[in-house]
């Protein structure tokens, strides 16, 4: 059965009421699970649905009923149609959000954005249905409520199935692998393989590299230029009286002028004293000379 039935739920009902078949059948015919056929039988599930009869609306046939009331192995088939209606097909529009939920579509996309980078933002609106400037705010972290965003699963969160979302995945991993290999230009060809002689054979030594050829005399040379500097220093031979002499009579001349103006002091300094003392000789003979003048006048 390629099809199922015009309301299988109420199909159901009216077979279990009107019909001996078994519950297997009806769930084949159906579509629906043992369980929940038995369920209709007891009264528990499908309260107030009234049964359709398949045989009015043309889905099955009483012969088709009949034979599958005498074998339990028959499977009820359904009907050709008299009239072929063709199968519309319906554009997904954006997935609803219950009201209850639409609070956590900002965490679940920034989970999505996070764990699946590789999703389209026309994917992420499917899987959490919400619009394109609310994707870019959130991955541009200019959301309104940015800093209180906590990256969540949508599967545990109810906005999506598990299947929905490892569908998309499987998608955007097979954009991505197409994008790759347009880019890459196809997989690099294979070498060839080696000949055993070459695969076993020991290998060459290596010629020797001039710098390492070099490195023994370098470091010959650093040694003996260690030896030379830790070597204690030739002592120097007595210096001639001569060049002693020479050198003091140098520093004399290159005395600096602050002494010779001290030794100028001194000379003038005893210059002015000698010259102090011929004047308290003279002032000594002027008043003798007076005294010798007073007696004679008295005389």
């Amino acid at each position: 059965m390629t099809r199922p039935p015009l309301m299988p739920k109420a199909t159901a009902v009216w077979l279990v009421d009107n019909t001996s078949l078994t519950f297997e059948q009806i769930a084949e015919f159906c579509g629906l699970h043992v369980l929940e056929v038995k369920g209709i039988a007891d009264g528990d599930v499908a309260h107030g649905i009234k049964g359709m009869d398949p045989i009015s609306s043309g889905q099955l046939s009483r012969e088709e009923i009949a034979a599958a009331e005498r074998s339990p192995k028959h499977r009820l088939r359904l009907s050709e149609p008299k009239v072929e209606v063709p199968e519309v097909k319906t554009k997904r529009g954006p997935r609803y959000t219950p009201v209850s939920r639409r609070q956590d579509r900002p965490n679940a996309i920034l989970w999505l954005l996070r764990n699946h980078p590789e999703l389209k933002d026309s994917q992420v609106m499917r899987l959490v249905g919400t619009t394109k400037p609310t994707i870019i705010a959130i991955r541009e972290r200019t959301h309104w409520n940015s800093p209180n965003l906590v990256a969540q699963d949508p599967v545990t969160l109810g906005l999506c199935s598990q299947i929905d979302l490892d569908a998309e995945v499987k998608k955007a991993a097979a954009r991505l692998e197409r994008e790759k290999k347009r880019s890459g230009g196809g997989a690099a060809k294979g070498g060839t393989l080696l000949p055993t002689e070459e695969t076993i054979a020991a290998p060459a030594p290596e010629p020797e590299a001039p710098a390492e050829r070099e490195a023994p005399m370098a470091v010959s040379l650093a040694q003996e230029a260690r030896e030379a500097m830790a070597a204690p220093d030739v002592e120097e031979e007595a210096p001639d009286v001569e060049s002693v002499f020479a050198k003091l009579k140098e520093l004399k001349r290159d005395a600096p002028p602050a002494e010779a103006e001290d030794a100028d002091e001194g000379a003038e300094a005893d210059s002015h004293g000698e010259d102090e003392t011929s004047h308290e000789e003279d002032e000594t003979s002027h008043e003798e000379d007076e005294t010798s003048h007073e007696e004679e006048r008295s005389e």
